[in-house]
């Protein structure tokens, strides 16, 4: 009992990462477990319009475990490509030390759910991985492209990093935000490259 309370006592840790979107209304940015909830949230709100039948609880558990790295290594804008390789170690090295605090067996099944999550391979996996990209496009369209425009995030990089993953997990959410994009594109809603 008490390596799960160890564990849990950890896992709040999550409320102290910030993340550069603000929630609707604040002032102040979302933190790491602000977003898992509200993406597990979305996903289960979205299985009528999932293409193949998928287990809702499975991703769901994807969802609620695939930020958790986050405790040790902070969160990086998903927009940010350089380094990729880098990160994804330091993840998993967090993941294995996080984990690691509970028995064998849920530490084991809490991993390989964060790894089903990384590789995209499974119906479960694309789902959950288009509420995860949908969530931030979302709050940028509803907050008039906040955390777009603070870090100088233009529109192609923004369709380049998120079209494939919400088209392939969830086409008729990808429907429904491509001209949604388009539309904030005309107001000026993204930023603008930075030099580098």
């Amino acid at each position: 009992m008490q390596q799960v309370i160890d564990f849990i006592l950890e896992l709040d840790k999550l409320k102290g990462v910030t993340r550069k979107t603000r929630p609707l209304g604040l002032d102040r940015y979302e933190n790491s477990a602000e977003h898992s909830w509200q993406i597990a949230m979305l996903a289960a709100s979205l299985v009528p319009y999932a293409t193949t039948p998928i287990d809702i609880d499975r991703v769901i558990r994807m969802l609620l475990v695939h930020d958790i790295s986050e405790i040790d290594t902070g969160d990086t804008i998903f927009y940010v490509e350089e380094e990729l390789a880098e990160r994804k170690a330091a993840e998993r090295l967090a993941m294995e030390r996080i984990f690691g605090l509970l028995r064998e067996e849920p530490a084991a099944m809490f991993l390989a759910l964060w790894l089903e999550f990384e590789e995209a391979a499974t119906d479960e996996a694309r789902f959950a991985h288009a509420a995860d990209r949908a969530m931030p496009l979302l709050l940028n369209l509803a907050n008039d492209g906040q955390s777009w425009r603070e870090n100088g995030i233009t529109y192609e990089r923004v369709v380049s990093r998120i079209a494939a993953p919400i088209r392939d997990g969830c086409p008729a959410l990808w429907r429904h935000v491509e001209e949604s994009l388009q539309r904030a594109k005309d107001r000026g809603l993204f930023g603008v490259a930075r030099s580098s």
